[in-house]
């Protein structure tokens, strides 16, 4: 019997990302999970399993999402019986000047946020997440208009929640279940490279780049990525 799938979306995003895979993955049980104010991964992970009552899950998560599906993978593997990471990482926040880049990088869309809105926010940020010929076009306002039904609230929390990210590693080393990695070949975010390190990592996992596609790659390349859970589920 197929596993319950949860998808889980990542950071500021919700069902909207998912809209295109419940559509056409109808074949299977499909969910979307929600961190509410949630400010950890790791709170996160136990959040999304505490409610969850199924005792087998296909576990999909999308670049912040995808550190939680490790993360629920780590504190109830006998429950995670396949594992599909899109547009993600498995390492923590870098020390030194990265590290510092990255957190200053996040705390100033925070404070963009607070003073002008969630709307002029992503408006700057979600430029650097889309293929370039993705910008200003309706799927840019899509996604715009679900960044703003969030709060700088609901950021903040978020944004702690990446900066104490955990280290991934080894819980993704360790994973014996079927793994599908996903990836933008246009992400800037969380580049392929990234993602072919990881499969090094991992030989067993599968490995599968949507093309002419940025960092929302269930919303850019729809199809694709459905084609490829679909595999992953049926494996």
């Amino acid at each position: 019997m197929t596993p319950h799938c949860l998808l889980l979306p990542g950071l500021l995003c919700d069902e909207t990302v998912w809209t295109p895979q419940l559509a056409q993955l109808r074949g299977f049980c499909c969910q979307v999970a929600d961190y509410g104010a949630l400010d950890s991964i790791e709170s996160m992970a136990r959040g999304v399993l505490d409610s969850t009552p199924e005792p087998r899950l296909a576990v999909v998560g999308h670049s912040m999402g995808g550190r939680v599906a490790l993360e629920m993978a780590r504190q109830a593997p006998e429950r995670v019986v396949r594992l599909a990471l899109l547009d993600t990482g498995i390492e923590p926040l870098p020390d030194g000047d990265a590290g510092a880049r990255e957190r200053a990088g996040r705390m100033a869309l925070l404070q963009l946020a607070r003073e002008h809105g969630m709307r002029a926010m992503g408006r700057r940020w979600a430029r650097g997440m889309v293929h370039p010929s993705r910008l200003d076009t309706p799927l840019f306002e899509t996604m715009l208009d679900m960044i703003e039904r969030k709060t700088p609230r609901i950021f903040e929390a978020q944004i702690g929640a990446l900066l104490a990210r955990p280290d991934a590693r080894e819980t993704f080393m360790r994973l014996r279940c079927p793994v599908l990695l996903g990836c933008g070949r246009q992400d800037a975010w969380s580049p392929l490279a990234r993602h072919e390190q990881m499969q090094a990592l991992l030989p067993g996992s599968r490995l599968v780049a949507f093309e002419d596609c940025g960092h929302m790659s269930t919303l850019e390349q729809p199809e694709a990525v459905s084609d490829a859970l679909r595999d992953w589920l049926r494996a």
